[in-house]
């Protein structure tokens, strides 16, 4: 990509989408162009279509979604599936109708089987039946995949997708109805802490394994592939000998008993940490095979421990708290 090239992110205010903004203008990209929900709502089509024919973005990074946690996914299906949709379809449709080079759109891990066998390889996708809690948001991000993968065939776009693992990092949402596990963690605990309670108590058996990913990892690799050479990405997205998406990730898992010790630790949390088996563990394993983007050159650098500190850091200190 060129310095100056027109740039959209969709999405930079959220979680993955502000990171990639701040690496692209870390970068020198000087031509980023950014619209609040409120400024435009890619649920609306018509708003779309005029967002695209004015502006004309020439790389397009998809990282706008409607996302939440196992309670959240569980909860409200039919949002989590109209709103991805409608995103998705709008921006990726009008993406090619106003000739972008490149789109990278942004899914999840969550697309695989529930019991997909263990590291989870793109080829997996589809060859079982998805976790129910989530399968709505999965549904929406599969769709996506096929959008993108349609469009390449059919037009000869250079749309990627790429699926990252559980995300974590500043901007992180930690609202304890709606939020990711590690988010969610952070804050029970911190909220233990200040409030001198003796126990906290952690939704499910903790025997799940869970492989997480900073954010600033992420908007690393997204960087990264949208900046591959014509021949790569051609390669990447070949509809015969490739599965037309990536894993991004870090390959490596923790059980989630072992993740509340660890955020115990960093919190600093004295008192007892307990259990409730009533509640639903989701998934049994999610390890997702790295293979294909670390044969590409890619990896990711921040270890768990050291980006759960600075997450916490980040609470701590943007979060007034």
């Amino acid at each position: 990509m060129d310095k100056s090239a027109r740039i959209y992110v969709a999405g930079h205010r959220g979680l993955v989408g502000s990171a990639i903004v701040q690496r692209l203008q870390r970068d020198g990209f000087t031509n980023l162009i950014l619209r609040t929900s409120s400024e435009l709502d890619l649920r609306d089509q018509g708003g779309v279509a005029r967002f695209f024919e004015d502006e004309r973005p020439e790389y397009v990074f998809l990282a706008a979604a409607k996302v939440g946690g196992i309670v959240a996914n569980n909860s409200y299906p039919a949002e989590f599936i109209y709103d991805n949709l409608m995103i998705q379809t709008n921006v990726i449709h009008q993406a090619w109708r106003n000739s972008a080079r490149k789109l990278l759109f942004l899914g999840s891990t969550c697309i695989y089987p529930k019991l997909a066998p263990q590291p989870i390889k793109e080829e997996y996708l589809l060859t079982g039946p998805l976790e129910p809690t989530n399968d709505a948001y999965a549904v929406a991000k599969i769709a996506g995949i096929t959008m993108c993968k349609s469009y390449n065939r059919q037009y000869g776009t250079s749309f990627i997708s790429a699926m990252p693992t559980n995300l974590y990092g500043p901007r992180d949402n930690f609202d304890l109805e709606t939020s990711h596990v590690l988010p969610a963690l952070l804050r029970k605990f911190h909220d233990a802490k200040v409030a001198g309670a003796d126990r906290v108590v952690v939704w499910g058996t903790g025997a799940p394994l869970r492989e997480f990913v900073h954010v600033d990892d992420v908007a690393d690799a997204c960087v990264f592939l949208m900046t591959r050479p014509d021949e790569v990405i051609a390669s990447l997205l070949a509809p015969h000998t490739s599965p037309g998406f990536v894993n991004i990730g870090s390959g490596e898992e923790i059980s989630i008993g072992d993740l509340a010790l660890l955020i115990k630790e960093i919190v600093g949390f004295s008192g007892d940490l307990a259990f409730d088996a009533s509640k639903p563990d989701g998934t049994p394993r999610k390890l997702s095979d790295v293979s294909r983007l670390h044969d590409l050159g890619w990896r990711h650098r921040l270890e768990l421990r050291e980006g759960i500190r600075a997450t916490y850091e980040w609470y701590l200190s943007e979060a007034g708290r």
